[in-house]
This record gives structure tokens, C-alpha cells and sequence, in this order.
């Protein structure tokens, strides 16, 4: 299987519900390392995975969406823990949809899968794995 990873950075604002959280029910901020990793089991027409230039772009694009908001205040999150699992999930299904739409090429329609991995800091991080 070939990968292509890309990485940017988003910053959010959430708070959670449930003892389980601690001090995090809380309003808080996290600034993530996102990394998305796109899987095929062949090279496309041009020997590449995907487009890394597309890839970086729909990403930060897709990122930009979540920037610098509280997550609380948006509807699409009413009522929803935002935890690191459940946003890797979020960006990498947006990413699998921008890949339909054409938006990361069309070279990329051939992907097998993204992989979504959020780094809450150099020490814990948590990923999403799904197939296409």
C-alpha cells in the first residue's frame, strides 16, 4: 500500500460534557497537528498517490473552516462532545468528500483510504481511519 501524508494546524475553542472530562467540561483551547494520510494500492497514471499540492490545499481549506472558533457555538457540533476522536472523524469524512467532488483530482478517485491523526500535544494523539 502507497501513503502520502500532509499536516497543517488548526486552534479551537470547546468545552465537554461528562465527569469523565475533569476540568476539561470547562471552556478551553486546543491547537491540534493535524495529518492526513491518503492510502492506494497502486500508483496512479502519474505514479503518485495524489496530488500533494490538492491535498495540502483541501486540507488547510477544510481546517480553515474550524479555525479559531468555538466549536461549542457552531451548529453543525450542537450537543456533541468535540473530542479529538470525534474531529478526526469529522475532517477526515470532509476530506473523503472533497475527494468525490473532485476537489484533490481526479487521480484521487482511485484512493483506497485517508487516515485523520490529531495531536493533542508530543504525547498523546488520536486518529481515524477510514476506507473510500
Amino acid at each position: 500500500m502507497f501513503s502520502i501524508t500532509v499536516r497543517d494546524h488548526v486552534m479551537i475553542a470547546h468545552s465537554f460534557r461528562g465527569e469523565v472530562f475533569g476540568p476539561a467540561q470547562r471552556l478551553h483551547g486546543a491547537t491540534f497537528v493535524v495529518d492526513a494520510t491518503f492510502r492506494r494500492p497502486e500508483l496512479d497514471a502519474d505514479n503518485i498517490v495524489v496530488d500533494i499540492g490538492l491535498a495540502t490545499r483541501g486540507l488547510g481549506e477544510l481546517l480553515g473552516e474550524l479555525n479559531y472558533r468555538n466549536l461549542d457555538d457552531e451548529p453543525a457540533f450542537a450537543g456533541v462532545n468535540t473530542s479529538t476522536e470525534f474531529l478526526a472523524k469529522v475532517i477526515a469524512d470532509r476530506l473523503a468528500e472533497r475527494v468525490d467532488q473532485g476537489l484533490l483530482g481526479e487521480g484521487a478517485r482511485g484512493l483506497a483510504g485517508i487516515t485523520v491523526t490529531l495531536h493533542e500535544s508530543h504525547v498523546a494523539w488520536a486518529s481515524y481511519e477510514r476506507t473510500l
